[in-house]
């Protein structure tokens, strides 16, 4: 199957993006390929993936410094119950998100740079700098919602 592209007003695109969106939509669920405003649309595609992948490291560097939060500043353990219910939102988002193997894979694979991200920024504000220099957590722990790693001091 042979198909012809012709060329695209791209003016709906830059005026209403959500008309766009249901118009794109439309064509392929019509195969109307030809019709398709093609360099939009796989910017979109592209832009997309991006995003997750992004979600998945924003999410996995927070859920790592609330985890340093509550099991290493002792002088602040007074907020690990606050600390607690961030994980938990952190790891929800996480589960979302990590439906697809895809993500999944690629939250493995960033595992300890994320780590050290967020080691960074829990000494920027704790001023503590006795966090561990690798990754205390497996990412199975890390997702766990039943798990919470063990304060310092006990």
């Amino acid at each position: 199957m042979v198909v012809e592209f012709r060329k695209i007003d791209k003016s709906l695109y830059e005026e209403d993006y959500n008309l766009w969106v249901l118009e794109t939509v439309q064509k392929l669920l019509d195969q109307n390929f030809a019709e398709l405003d093609l360099e939009n649309l796989i910017e979109e595609v592209v832009d997309l993936g991006r995003e997750q992948r992004h979600k998945v490291e924003s999410y996995l560097r927070q859920l790592l410094k609330h985890l340093l939060l509550y099991q290493f500043w002792e002088s602040e353990k007074i907020c690990r119950g606050g600390w607690a219910d961030d994980i938990d939102n952190f790891r929800a988002e996480l589960e979302i998100l990590l439906r697809s193997q895809t993500l999944s894979n690629y939250c493995l694979s960033i595992l300890d740079l994320t780590y050290q991200k967020a080691r960074k920024s829990a000494q920027k504000k704790t001023g503590l700098n006795h966090f561990p220099e690798s990754c205390p957590y497996s990412l199975e722990e890390a997702l766990n919602p039943d798990w919470l790693p063990a304060p310092a001091e006990d």
